[in-house]
């Protein structure tokens, strides 16, 4: 199982996603995230982040999606803007969800509440991985099955 998580930049929400899915995926699943529009850089406060769980944040980089290498079997997208131009013809073969996140790289505030959106949403990226993987080992297979688990997560907090 390849997933790739998009969005528009692919500095916070999908290296979020990439990083937390590699580290915790078993065996022969595998993550990548890409950018429609990358900045070329993960946000600063997005790599502290992941180091303060003790996720590894070597091979993580802000990249188009036309860099990719293979092709995804399940496409997730994590903001808006890039569902928006992830035209329909684009991945038709691969199942397709969207997770709508706010973007953290826009909080605005003091350095604690900056912290706090930050925090929110890799809380919230991190419970739907959790659950996916989850649902991953339970054994259940089948393109809608595995569909409906996309949409499903699509509506946790």
């Amino acid at each position: 199982m390849r997933v790739l998580f998009i969005c528009s930049g692919n500095s916070c929400r999908s290296i979020m996603a990439e990083a937390l899915f590699n580290a915790r995926a078993p065996v022969g699943w595998k993550a990548a995230s890409a950018g429609t529009q990358p900045v070329g850089a993960v946000h600063k406060r997005t790599l502290a982040l992941l180091r303060r769980q003790q996720i590894d944040t070597s091979p993580l980089s802000s990249k188009s999606w036309d860099t990719l290498r293979w092709r995804p079997d399940v496409v997730i997208t994590l903001c808006g803007r890039a569902a928006g131009e992830l035209g329909p013809n684009e991945h038709l073969s691969v199942l397709r969800a969207h997770w709508g996140l706010d973007d953290p790289a826009l909080a605005c505030g003091s350095e604690q509440q900056v912290a706090s959106v930050f925090e929110q949403v890799y809380l919230q990226i991190n419970a739907r991985i959790d659950a996916l993987l989850s649902w991953a080992r339970t054994g259940k297979t089948g393109r809608a099955a595995l569909q409906g688990e996309l949409d499903r997560l699509a509506w946790l907090p």
